[in-house]
Parts: structure tokens; C-alpha cells; sequence
């Protein structure tokens, strides 16, 4: 049990480190190479990497009533809202990409609220929102100049159609439960999202931009090898063995990680306006996960 425990404290450690880098990674490889195709080729290649394995291991491919919810959940999260955030990362830098994607919370919550059995918004999920929102326009609201700039407004839209994305995706994902193992299950996903950016990339023509170079190349294998394949399966081992509330705050640590990595090799602004702005949007987090965690647990009594 304590040998367990360990392994999975060393897990918790390394999503907390590893999805904080991958940030800067998606940053550097898309200064050289075309988004989607940069995006498709590390989703299939994981993809198709973890379906060997996961047969190795002896798990079985999803059953065919199980594939249409996989495909859902794989396009939404990976094809559409991580495909936005290369798309995005092409204007805004890292460390702020990371800062935003923490948001995801807020919409989460949101669009539950929605549902016939969506937890209600109470006081606490107010107060963080608030919280949360002004931490955003504390980042961007005094950022005139780059909005003129058509990029930087390009990947704010992105940044936000991935949060969107994202939320719709989890929410789907808690509510249609499939039999497949976890790790096929996510691996049926990589090679749906990658087949769906490698499409669109060709469509778009980005074949034509597409020229490999040492960055490139190193930020593909990274993100294949650490990104998803060794950053999934860390998550998997850590949910196992340790509380969720704490598995889960790796969504804190990450930002801080980018922010700091972008800042240091990328020379991106770190500025106490940011730094202030991400403790708002942190603790805004943090009261909305309580105040929602509050609400269900209302709705169960």
C-alpha cells in the first residue's frame, strides 16, 4: 500500500509538471509547423501507440455501441478544443493560453446549471465567477493595442471556443458512461481527433507549409511520449490510488508551470498584473469547484 501510494504521489507530481510544459512545447512547435497537422500527427501517433499497447495488455477494442459516444467525447475535447489551443497558440502567448484554459471550471459549471439536474448557482459560485472574471479583464481588458491586432483577437476567439469545447465535451463524458477500459477508451479518442485535424490540415492546405524542422520534430515526440501517452497514464494511475480533490489540483499547478516556462525561454511578459490577475482567477476556481461541490451534494439530499 505505501509502495502504491508512492507511485502514486510521483504520478500526481508528474501531470502536474508534465501539463504544465506541454504549453511551451505546442508554442514552439507551431512557430514551425501548420496547427492542424502539427496537432493531427501527435494524436494519431499516441493513438496508435497506446491501442498497441492496451491490446498487449490484453484490454479489448470498444464494442461498436460504444463508439459513437467515444467519437463525441474524442472530437469535442482533443479534435476541436486542444486543436484550438494550437490554433490559438500561434498569437497568445503560452503561460496566458495555460492562465485561460484554467477558466474551464466556469463553463463547466455553467452549462451544468443548465441541465433538468444541473446543480444550482449559489453564492459561492457567483463570488468565484466574479472572481474569475476579473482576473480575465485584468489580462485583457487594458491590452488595447493587441486588440487591434487581428491574430491576438483570432486566438482570444480561439482560447474560447476550446474552453466551450471542452466543457461540452466533460459534461457529455459524465453523462454517458461507457464499458470500454479508461486508457482504450482514450485511445479510440486520440486516433479519431488526430484522423479529424490531419483531414482538416489537408483540406486547409497545410501540406504545402509544412516543412520539419529540429523544433518540430522534438515537440511532436515530447508531446506524443509525455504529453499524451505518459501524462494520460500517470492521470489514470493517480485517480486510482489518491482522492480526486487532490488529483484535481494539477488544473492550479499547470498555469503557474507555463506562465513560469514561457517567461523564462520564450521571454513572454510576466508582469505583477498577470501574476495578480492569476491568483483572481485561481481563487475564483477554487470557490466555484466548492460552491458546485455544494450544490450536487444538495441536490443528493
Amino acid at each position: 500500500m505505501a509502495k502504491s501510494n508512492l507511485r502514486a504521489y510521483i504520478a500526481w507530481v508528474a501531470i502536474c509538471i508534465i501539463w504544465g510544459t506541454t504549453y511551451l512545447v505546442i508554442r514552439v512547435g507551431v512557430t514551425d509547423l501548420p496547427p492542424m497537422l502539427f496537432a493531427g500527427i501527435r494524436w494519431m501517433g499516441a493513438g496508435i501507440i497506446l491501442v498497441f499497447v492496451q491490446k498487449l495488455l490484453g484490454n479489448k477494442l470498444p464494442p461498436i455501441s460504444d463508439l459513437k459516444h467515444i467519437a463525441i467525447v474524442g472530437i469535442a475535447l482533443l479534435g476541436v478544443a486542444n486543436g484550438l489551443v494550437v490554433v490559438a497558440e500561434q498569437w497568445i502567448p503560452s503561460g496566458l493560453a495555460a492562465l485561460l484554459i484554467t477558466t474551464l471550471p466556469f463553463w463547466i459549471v455553467g452549462f451544468e446549471s443548465m441541465l433538468p439536474k444541473g446543480p444550482e448557482i449559489n453564492k459561492q459560485i457567483i463570488f468565484g465567477l466574479l472572481l474569475g472574471l476579473a482576473g480575465v479583464l485584468m489580462i485583457f481588458g487594458g491590452d488595447f493595442q493587441n486588440w487591434l491586432n487581428t491574430g491576438y483577437l483570432l486566438g482570444v476567439c480561439a482560447l474560447l471556443g476550446a474552453v466551450i469545447s471542452w466543457s461540452l465535451g466533460s459534461l457529455y463524458s459524465k453523462y454517458r458512461k461507457i464499458s470500454a477500459h479508461p486508457m482504450m477508451g482514450a485511445s479510440i479518442q486520440m486516433l479519431i481527433a488526430g484522423i479529424l485535424q490531419l483531414s482538416l490540415g489537408f483540406l486547409l492546405g497545410e501540406q504545402n507549409d509544412f516543412h520539419l524542422t529540429t523544433n518540430g520534430i522534438y515537440s511532436i515526440i515530447y508531446l506524443i511520449i509525455f504529453g499524451s501517452i505518459f501524462g494520460y497514464a500517470s492521470y489514470m494511475y493517480a485517480i486510482q490510488h489518491l482522492p480526486l480533490s487532490l488529483v484535481s489540483t494539477y488544473a492550479y499547478i499547470n498555469p503557474i508551470i507555463a506562465l513560469a516556462l514561457g517567461w523564462y525561454f520564450l521571454d513572454e511578459k510576466l508582469s505583477l498584473n498577470i501574476l495578480f490577475a492569476a491568483v483572481l482567477i485561481l481563487l475564483g476556481v477554487t470557490l466555484v469547484k466548492k460552491g458546485n461541490s455544494a450544490a450536487l451534494l444538495k441536490n443528493r439530499i
